[in-house]
């Protein structure tokens, strides 16, 4: 139960921060294009190849930690479901090379921060 409960708490706080952050972002930078959306999912890929690499290499005997950070806090932080639901906007809204930049750009560069996180973990674990 107290690991049903911890994650829980830590879905809670993932899709908080991701709501606030988005609201913050289009603030400053307007909602004429999905910056929110990018800017967490890649965030949210950069933490992801963080805790895994440091989980796995620095804390393997913390597998609880790393389930309640990937899949509880960065589960709920990230959101494919609204870049999917964005690019589909983006096709029918704006040209079609804005979609396409959104699109594929958001995947490379989130496989990007995920080996990113990787290095850093690696750089901080020496």
């Amino acid at each position: 139960m107290a690991g049903t409960t911890g994650g829980s708490f830590r879905a809670i706080a993932g899709a908080l921060s991701r709501y606030y952050l988005t609201l913050l972002i289009a603030a400053r930078l307007g909602a004429d294009f999905p910056y929110g959306t990018l800017v967490i999912n890649l965030t949210g890929c950069l933490g992801m190849g963080f805790a895994v690499t440091l989980m796995a290499e620095r804390y393997p005997m913390l597998p609880d930690v790393k389930l309640l950070l990937t899949t509880g806090f960065l589960g709920a932080y990230t959101t494919f479901s609204t870049y999917g639901l964005e690019s589909v906007f983006l096709f029918k809204n704006a040209t079609a090379a804005i979609a396409i930049l959104y699109w594929l750009g958001s995947a490379c560069l989130g496989i990007g921060c995920i080996q990113l996180g990787t290095a850093l973990a690696r750089l901080l674990s020496r």
